[in-house]
């Protein structure tokens, strides 16, 4: 967040310093305000761009076996640009690759979620996907199939939920 600020000065910079360009070649004819202006304008586009690249440069980053399985595309009053273009400010992604399924009950597959949000640093939350019932729990060392009704709260999943598909597709 310290590199972002010191990059939204510097584009604050750029832009004041093309409006004294500008007003440089009209002469100085051009009013003084622009300054300040272009320097905003400049700033607040970089902030923008940032907002909205986000999501697309964390997901390049994600190491293969990272499937985004949710996204939530938020809007708010003090950005109303979002309204007609929502920005995606977090996501989740389920560690596909390194999954686990239970040796006892092979229905069962233990995966890490990751919850990625915008100027935070990322979660792990393990999970267990019951792939018959369509149903997720969280993971703790008490957790044992035999007693996973009881001892854990299941959330249900619908079927075409991406973290279900993507955890259970080569279930049978």
């Amino acid at each position: 967040m310290f590199w972002e600020l010191i990059a939204t000065v510097f584009a604050g910079i750029g832009g004041a310093g093309i409006a004294l360009l500008l007003r440089k070649i009209t002469k100085q004819t051009a009013p003084k305000w622009l300054v300040p202006a272009f320097a905003g304008v400049a700033m607040l586009g970089f902030q923008i761009q940032g907002e909205y690249d986000w999501y697309n440069h964390q997901t390049s980053l994600l190491p293969k076996g990272i499937v985004v399985v949710k996204t939530v595309q938020e809007e708010a009053p003090w950005r109303p640009w979002s309204y007609v273009f929502p920005q995606t400010l977090r996501f989740i992604a389920a560690d596909v690759e390194n999954s686990a399924q239970n040796k006892i009950d092979p229905n069962l597959v233990l995966v890490d979620l990751y919850f990625f949000e915008r100027r935070h640093t990322a979660k792990r939350v393990p999970q267990i996907v019951d792939c018959v019932q369509g149903a997720r729990t969280d993971f703790t060392q008490s957790f044992s199939p035999s007693s996973s009704q009881s001892a854990s709260t299941w959330y249900p999943l619908a079927s075409d939920d991406l973290l279900l598909k993507a955890v259970c597709r080569n279930q049978a």
